[in-house]
């Protein structure tokens, strides 16, 4: 079993795996991200696997020292977050459109910030003033918000809104954001499932007959690297060559990338 989708703590499981794990069981418990950006860690102060935006729902199976074993109930990966990033809430109604945003004390563009949120971030808002939505954590520009529900339209122009975006393994925000979760950011902002790694990526989709040429939104895989095509002739990417969310020739990009070792391109795939 994949851990990273295995709602197994090493000392407790979910009970959907029922007669596939031998280890005490639990329904859990649901709860939401309750702080800007929570690391999705492979164990208590461990490496970083993915990361949660503020808002999304998880199911707690466990928790052990200040840590809480929990699993995305969006893309299904599991790991462990600090306990204080886990906590409870109102039903999201709305979700960070623009690349970033800010939580602001009163609804005032010279009121002082209280956070950075990122593109994908669900909040709940509970009342308008004017261009401004109140919400539990504080005031939000209304234009940098969307009902849930009303999703982008275009997973490509969602990448092109993070250009610049400096490369972080493991990320999934404006802030800091590597090859898959770019792409997952760009098709959640869309209302389309995702998974989190871009193995996981290269399972989903159609594949492209080799007589196919690449379109608006299809993806190209490499060992351990995803992007998506800007048009027939352009892609765009986290990649840690140039450390950043960039758009890059796809022939200079093949090139380049089985140059540096990372092999031939593995698969064209069409999401949807």
């Amino acid at each position: 079993m994949d851990r990273r989708v295995t709602p197994y703590s090493g000392r407790v499981a979910h009970v959907s795996l029922k007669g596939r794990i031998s280890a005490p069981l639990t329904e859990g418990r649901s709860g939401r991200i309750v702080v800007p950006l929570a690391d999705l860690r492979d164990k208590p102060g461990g490496a970083r696997d993915r990361q949660l935006l503020m808002g999304a729902a998880v199911t707690v199976i466990d928790h052990e020292e200040g840590h809480l074993f929990v699993q995305s109930r969006r893309d299904g990966y599991c790991g462990w977050v600090e306990s204080a990033a886990v906590g409870e809430g109102p039903e999201p109604t709305h979700w960070v459109a623009a690349p970033a945003t800010h939580l602001h004390t009163e609804p005032l563009v010279q009121a002082p910030e209280t956070a950075s949120l990122s593109l994908g971030s669900q909040l709940a808002v509970t009342a308008f003033s004017g261009a401004w939505a109140q919400t539990p954590q504080g005031f939000v520009p209304l234009c940098h918000l969307r009902p849930i529900g009303q999703w982008a339209p275009d997973a490509v122009s969602v990448a092109e809104s993070l250009l610049g975006t400096p490369y972080l393994w493991g990320g999934n925000s404006r802030f800091g954001i590597d090859c898959s979760g770019l792409v997952q950011v760009a098709l959640h902002a869309t209302g389309c499932d995702c998974p989190g790694d871009s193995d996981m990526q290269m399972e989903m989709g159609r594949p492209l007959a080799p007589q196919e040429g690449l379109r608006r939104g299809d993806l190209l895989f490499w060992k351990g690297h995803v992007a998506l095509v800007v048009n027939p002739d352009v892609l765009i990417h986290a990649n840690g060559a140039t450390m950043s969310v960039v758009c890059e020739g796809i022939v200079e990009a093949i090139r380049r990338i089985a140059e540096a070792g990372g092999g031939p391109v593995l698969a064209r795939k069409r999401p949807g």
